[in-house]
């Protein structure tokens, strides 16, 4: 019984660092594209030169 003494307020505070850590990435703009950087990788920056054998 008295380990829960000791683990509740651990639990809560990992929660709190978690829920810390979400906001930051939210505010610093982690979550604002998330489809561009999917779909970025399928597409060709570069044209074809066409000098290809």
């Amino acid at each position: 019984m008295s380990m829960l003494l000791y683990l509740i307020p651990i639990a809560i505070g990992l929660g709190l660092l978690g829920l810390v850590a979400f906001l930051w990435a939210l505010k610093s703009g982690q979550f604002d594209d998330m489809e561009g950087a999917a779909n970025r990788i399928l597409f060709d920056d570069d044209p074809p030169d066409g000098d290809e054998d």
